[in-house]
C-alpha cells in the first residue's frame, strides 16, 4: 500500500494540469459573468463548466468541443498559452484570449443566432453542448 501512494505521489509530480484549459474558463466568466448577469444564467453556465465549449459525456473529452468550442479553437491553441505564459504575462494571456470571445461572439451558431447575442440574451452559446 505505501508503495502504491509513493507511485501516485510520484506521478502526480510529474504529470501536467490542463492550466490553460482553467484560465480559458476563469477569462471566459470574467468576461460574461458580473454582478449584473441573469442569476438563472449565472448557475448555467457554472453548471456547464467545461461544457461551454465540450460535449457533456463525450468519451474524448479534451478533444470533443461543440460547435462554440470548435469555433474558439480557431483562435486559441493551448500550445500558446504554457503555464508559465500566464504566470509571467497575466494581462496579456486575458487580452488574447478575450480578444478571441470577442471574434466568436460574431460567429452564428446551427441554430442562427451568433454566440456573442445567446450570451447576451442569457443562453448558453453551445447548441450540441449534450447539456
Amino acid at each position: 500500500m505505501k508503495r502504491l501512494a509513493l507511485v501516485l505521489g510520484i506521478a502526480a509530480c510529474f504529470s501536467t494540469p490542463s492550466f490553460a484549459i482553467s484560465e480559458f474558463g476563469k477569462q471566459w466568466k470574467a468576461d460574461y459573468i458580473t454582478e449584473d448577469t441573469d442569476a438563472d444564467f449565472v448557475k448555467a453556465s457554472r453548471k456547464a463548466g467545461c461544457n461551454l465549449c465540450h460535449v457533456k459525456g463525450a468519451p474524448e473529452k479534451k478533444e470533443a468541443r461543440n460547435e462554440y468550442g470548435r469555433a474558439l479553437s480557431k483562435h486559441l491553441d493551448k500550445k500558446d498559452f504554457p503555464k508559465e505564459y500566464f504566470k509571467e504575462n497575466p494581462e496579456e494571456a486575458a487580452a488574447k484570449i478575450s480578444a478571441a470571445f470577442k471574434k466568436v461572439a460574431e460567429v452564428k451558431s446551427k441554430d442562427g443566432n451568433a454566440f456573442g447575442e445567446k450570451i447576451k440574451n442569457n443562453e448558453l452559446p453551445a447548441t450540441d453542448a449534450g447539456l
